[in-house]
Protein backbone atom coordinates (compact mmCIF):
# COMPACT_ATOMS: atom_id res chain seq x y z
CA UNK A 1 0.00 0.00 0.00
CA UNK A 2 3.01 2.43 0.90
CA UNK A 3 4.49 1.77 -2.56
CA UNK A 4 0.84 2.44 -4.26
CA UNK A 5 0.53 5.59 -2.23
CA UNK A 6 3.76 6.91 -3.31
CA UNK A 7 2.36 7.46 -6.58
CA UNK A 8 -0.81 9.30 -5.57
CA UNK A 9 -1.95 12.79 -3.38
CA UNK A 10 -3.10 10.53 -0.57
CA UNK A 11 -4.10 12.79 2.26
CA UNK A 12 -5.28 10.29 4.74
CA UNK A 13 -9.01 11.30 4.80
CA UNK A 14 -10.08 11.66 1.06
CA UNK A 15 -10.67 8.25 -0.87
CA UNK A 16 -10.39 7.02 -3.64
CA UNK A 17 -6.51 8.37 -3.56
CA UNK A 18 -5.79 10.50 -6.79
CA UNK A 19 -3.44 8.85 -9.09
CA UNK A 20 -0.12 11.50 -9.59
CA UNK A 21 2.06 9.29 -11.05
CA UNK A 22 5.70 10.43 -10.26
CA UNK A 23 4.78 13.57 -8.97
CA UNK A 24 5.92 13.29 -5.35
CA UNK A 25 9.19 12.11 -6.74
CA UNK A 26 9.96 15.04 -8.74
CA UNK A 27 8.87 17.52 -6.05
CA UNK A 28 11.08 15.93 -4.02
CA UNK A 29 14.18 16.02 -5.82
CA UNK A 30 13.17 19.63 -7.49
CA UNK A 31 11.38 21.10 -5.87
CA UNK A 32 11.28 20.83 -2.13
CA UNK A 33 13.80 23.24 -0.36
CA UNK A 34 14.07 20.95 3.10
CA UNK A 35 14.09 17.59 0.95
CA UNK A 36 18.34 17.66 0.60
CA UNK A 37 19.34 19.49 3.84
CA UNK A 38 17.19 15.89 5.63
CA UNK A 39 19.56 13.77 3.20
CA UNK A 40 22.36 15.66 4.11
CA UNK A 41 21.94 15.97 7.74
CA UNK A 42 20.99 11.87 7.76
CA UNK A 43 24.34 11.45 6.15
CA UNK A 44 26.37 13.19 8.51
CA UNK A 45 24.40 11.08 10.90
CA UNK A 46 25.26 7.66 9.32
CA UNK A 47 29.08 8.52 8.56
CA UNK A 48 29.39 9.51 12.11
CA UNK A 49 27.73 7.77 14.41
CA UNK A 50 27.93 4.36 13.37
CA UNK A 51 32.02 4.42 13.09
CA UNK A 52 32.28 6.48 16.54
CA UNK A 53 30.11 3.88 18.42
CA UNK A 54 31.83 1.15 16.95
CA UNK A 55 35.03 2.41 18.22
CA UNK A 56 33.70 3.84 21.42
CA UNK A 57 31.90 -0.17 22.17
CA UNK A 58 34.85 -1.47 21.10
CA UNK A 59 37.62 0.07 23.27
CA UNK A 60 34.51 0.09 26.10
CA UNK A 61 34.44 -3.90 25.81
CA UNK A 62 38.63 -4.15 26.00
CA UNK A 63 38.19 -2.07 29.11
CA UNK A 64 35.66 -4.08 30.51
CA UNK A 65 37.17 -7.88 29.40
CA UNK A 66 39.74 -7.53 31.56
CA UNK A 67 40.41 -9.13 34.96
CA UNK A 68 39.80 -6.44 37.92
CA UNK A 69 37.68 -6.52 41.32
CA UNK A 70 33.92 -5.75 40.95
CA UNK A 71 34.00 -5.93 36.83
CA UNK A 72 30.50 -6.84 36.81
CA UNK A 73 29.47 -3.21 39.10
CA UNK A 74 31.49 -1.35 35.86
CA UNK A 75 29.60 -3.54 33.41
CA UNK A 76 26.59 -2.37 34.99
CA UNK A 77 27.27 1.01 35.15
CA UNK A 78 28.56 1.43 31.84
CA UNK A 79 25.48 -0.33 30.36
CA UNK A 80 22.84 0.96 32.64
CA UNK A 81 22.00 4.06 30.04
CA UNK A 82 20.86 1.67 27.47
CA UNK A 83 18.18 1.18 29.74
CA UNK A 84 16.95 4.43 29.97
CA UNK A 85 14.37 5.08 27.18
CA UNK A 86 15.01 7.42 24.22
CA UNK A 87 13.03 10.01 25.43
CA UNK A 88 14.17 10.50 29.08
CA UNK A 89 17.38 10.38 27.63
CA UNK A 90 17.01 12.85 25.58
CA UNK A 91 15.26 15.44 28.54
CA UNK A 92 18.02 14.05 30.67
CA UNK A 93 20.43 15.88 28.41
CA UNK A 94 18.05 18.85 27.82
CA UNK A 95 18.38 19.30 31.40
CA UNK A 96 22.57 18.66 31.47
CA UNK A 97 22.93 20.80 28.18
CA UNK A 98 20.61 23.64 28.76
CA UNK A 99 22.84 26.80 27.89
CA UNK A 100 21.09 28.54 30.44
CA UNK A 101 21.93 27.09 33.77
CA UNK A 102 22.53 23.42 32.74
CA UNK A 103 24.66 21.57 34.52
CA UNK A 104 27.87 21.56 31.82
CA UNK A 105 27.91 25.12 31.06
CA UNK A 106 28.18 25.76 34.41
CA UNK A 107 31.03 23.74 34.70
CA UNK A 108 32.36 24.78 31.88
CA UNK A 109 31.77 28.35 32.41
CA UNK A 110 34.03 27.96 35.77
CA UNK A 111 37.13 26.09 34.13
CA UNK A 112 36.42 29.56 31.93
CA UNK A 113 35.87 27.18 28.62
CA UNK A 114 32.85 29.21 27.59
CA UNK A 115 29.24 28.46 27.35
CA UNK A 116 27.91 27.05 23.91
CA UNK A 117 24.58 26.61 22.98
CA UNK A 118 24.20 23.28 22.32
CA UNK A 119 20.31 22.20 21.05
CA UNK A 120 19.93 25.69 20.25
CA UNK A 121 22.80 25.95 18.47
CA UNK A 122 22.81 24.86 14.41
CA UNK A 123 26.66 23.85 15.03
CA UNK A 124 26.74 22.07 18.04
CA UNK A 125 23.05 20.56 17.71
CA UNK A 126 24.00 17.07 15.62
CA UNK A 127 27.32 16.93 18.12
CA UNK A 128 25.56 17.03 20.77
CA UNK A 129 23.06 14.29 19.64
CA UNK A 130 26.21 11.95 19.20
CA UNK A 131 27.23 12.49 22.80
CA UNK A 132 23.69 11.48 23.52
CA UNK A 133 24.31 8.50 21.10
CA UNK A 134 27.64 7.29 22.66
CA UNK A 135 25.90 7.56 26.28
CA UNK A 136 23.97 4.86 25.15
CA UNK A 137 25.96 2.57 23.34
CA UNK A 138 25.35 0.24 25.70
CA UNK A 139 24.06 -2.57 23.58
CA UNK A 140 27.08 -2.80 20.39
CA UNK A 141 28.94 -3.01 23.46
CA UNK A 142 27.59 -5.87 25.29
CA UNK A 143 28.04 -7.64 21.64
CA UNK A 144 31.57 -6.74 21.29
CA UNK A 145 32.30 -8.22 25.04
CA UNK A 146 30.68 -11.49 24.14
CA UNK A 147 32.56 -11.80 20.87
CA UNK A 148 35.93 -10.72 22.76
CA UNK A 149 35.12 -13.92 25.53
CA UNK A 150 34.99 -15.82 22.63
CA UNK A 151 38.11 -15.83 21.61
CA UNK A 152 40.36 -18.76 22.27
CA UNK A 153 42.86 -18.26 25.18
CA UNK A 154 45.11 -20.11 23.53
CA UNK A 155 45.59 -17.95 20.83
CA UNK A 156 47.08 -15.38 22.94
CA UNK A 157 49.25 -17.59 24.77
CA UNK A 158 50.49 -19.14 21.32
CA UNK A 159 51.54 -15.32 20.61
CA UNK A 160 53.07 -14.01 24.32
CA UNK A 161 55.55 -17.44 23.50
CA UNK A 162 56.37 -15.91 19.74
CA UNK A 163 56.84 -12.52 21.32
CA UNK A 164 54.41 -10.97 20.55
CA UNK A 165 53.25 -7.54 22.28
CA UNK A 166 49.89 -6.51 23.48
CA UNK A 167 49.63 -4.16 19.81
CA UNK A 168 50.71 -6.88 17.74
CA UNK A 169 48.23 -9.44 19.50
CA UNK A 170 45.52 -6.84 19.00
CA UNK A 171 46.01 -6.30 15.20
CA UNK A 172 46.30 -9.75 14.44
CA UNK A 173 43.89 -11.86 17.09
CA UNK A 174 41.42 -9.77 18.67
CA UNK A 175 40.41 -7.03 15.45
CA UNK A 176 40.66 -10.28 13.19
CA UNK A 177 38.49 -12.61 15.43
CA UNK A 178 36.28 -9.84 16.20
CA UNK A 179 35.26 -8.89 13.21
CA UNK A 180 31.47 -10.85 13.03
CA UNK A 181 30.68 -8.58 15.95
CA UNK A 182 31.72 -5.51 14.44
CA UNK A 183 29.88 -6.48 11.13
CA UNK A 184 26.86 -7.11 12.77
CA UNK A 185 26.92 -3.65 14.55
CA UNK A 186 27.66 -2.03 11.29
CA UNK A 187 25.16 -3.35 9.56
CA UNK A 188 22.37 -2.64 12.63
CA UNK A 189 23.65 0.56 13.43
CA UNK A 190 23.51 1.85 9.90
CA UNK A 191 19.72 0.71 9.23
CA UNK A 192 19.09 2.25 12.62
CA UNK A 193 21.27 5.15 11.72
CA UNK A 194 19.42 6.22 8.65
CA UNK A 195 15.75 5.80 10.65
CA UNK A 196 17.01 8.22 13.64
CA UNK A 197 14.31 9.94 14.95
CA UNK A 198 12.97 10.27 18.63
CA UNK A 199 15.80 11.71 19.86
CA UNK A 200 15.70 14.52 17.83
CA UNK A 201 11.93 15.11 17.26
CA UNK A 202 12.22 15.59 21.60
CA UNK A 203 15.74 17.94 21.81
CA UNK A 204 14.27 20.32 18.69
CA UNK A 205 10.80 20.64 19.34
CA UNK A 206 11.54 21.27 23.70
CA UNK A 207 11.25 24.56 24.46
CA UNK A 208 13.69 27.26 24.40
CA UNK A 209 13.51 27.65 28.24
CA UNK A 210 14.77 23.83 28.41
CA UNK A 211 17.18 24.14 26.15
CA UNK A 212 15.46 23.07 22.63
CA UNK A 213 14.90 24.85 19.37
CA UNK A 214 11.01 24.58 20.12
CA UNK A 215 10.78 23.68 16.46
CA UNK A 216 11.20 20.07 15.41
CA UNK A 217 14.38 19.74 13.15
CA UNK A 218 15.50 23.24 14.30
CA UNK A 219 17.38 24.54 14.84
CA UNK A 220 17.74 26.29 11.32
CA UNK A 221 17.50 22.72 10.09
CA UNK A 222 20.45 21.37 11.65
CA UNK A 223 18.63 18.14 13.17
CA UNK A 224 16.26 17.92 10.85
CA UNK A 225 16.76 14.01 9.62
CA UNK A 226 15.08 12.04 6.75
CA UNK A 227 12.48 9.92 9.13
CA UNK A 228 12.19 13.66 11.01
CA UNK A 229 11.28 15.33 7.73
CA UNK A 230 9.07 12.19 6.93
CA UNK A 231 6.73 12.49 9.86
CA UNK A 232 6.56 16.32 9.72
CA UNK A 233 5.09 15.48 6.32
CA UNK A 234 2.89 12.73 7.25
CA UNK A 235 1.55 13.63 11.19
CA UNK A 236 1.57 17.49 10.63
CA UNK A 237 0.79 17.91 7.08
CA UNK A 238 -0.96 15.17 6.34
CA UNK A 239 0.82 14.85 2.82
CA UNK A 240 0.62 10.98 3.40
CA UNK A 241 0.92 10.74 -0.50
CA UNK A 242 4.16 12.62 -0.22
CA UNK A 243 5.12 10.68 2.94
CA UNK A 244 4.99 7.19 0.97
CA UNK A 245 6.95 8.39 -1.70
CA UNK A 246 9.70 9.11 0.72
CA UNK A 247 9.27 6.01 2.55
CA UNK A 248 9.88 4.11 -0.72
CA UNK A 249 13.20 5.91 -1.30
CA UNK A 250 13.97 5.37 2.45
CA UNK A 251 13.58 1.25 1.93
CA UNK A 252 14.87 0.86 -1.01
CA UNK A 253 18.29 3.51 -0.45
CA UNK A 254 18.49 1.01 2.88
CA UNK A 255 18.25 -2.19 1.16
CA UNK A 256 21.09 -1.11 -1.06
CA UNK A 257 23.18 -0.12 1.63
CA UNK A 258 22.75 -3.51 3.63
CA UNK A 259 23.02 -5.49 0.10
CA UNK A 260 26.73 -3.45 -0.33
CA UNK A 261 27.94 -4.60 3.27
CA UNK A 262 26.94 -8.03 2.90
CA UNK A 263 28.58 -8.52 -0.31
CA UNK A 264 31.94 -6.43 0.93
CA UNK A 265 31.88 -8.19 4.16
CA UNK A 266 32.70 -11.71 2.52
CA UNK A 267 36.44 -9.76 1.96
CA UNK A 268 37.29 -8.74 5.82
CA UNK A 269 34.63 -10.37 8.39
CA UNK A 270 36.75 -13.52 9.59
CA UNK A 271 34.78 -16.53 10.91
CA UNK A 272 37.12 -18.17 13.62
CA UNK A 273 36.86 -21.98 13.47
CA UNK A 274 37.00 -23.39 16.95
CA UNK A 275 37.12 -26.86 15.72
CA UNK A 276 39.98 -26.39 13.25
Amino acid sequence: MTAYYAFTDFDGLNFPPHWIGTQNFSTLFRADPQFWPSVANTLWWVLTSVPTSIVVGVLLALLLNRRVRGLGIFRTVFYLPAMVPFVGGSVLFLWLFNPAGGAVNSILGGLGLGSPGWFSDPGWAKPTLLLLQLWQVGPSMIIFLAGLQDIPAELYEAASIDGASAFRKFCYITLPLLTPAIFFNLVLGTIWAFSYFTQALVVSAAPSSLGGAHAPGGPADSTLFYSLYLYTQIFQNFRLGYGAAMSLLLTLVVIILAAVLFRTGRRWVFYYDHQA
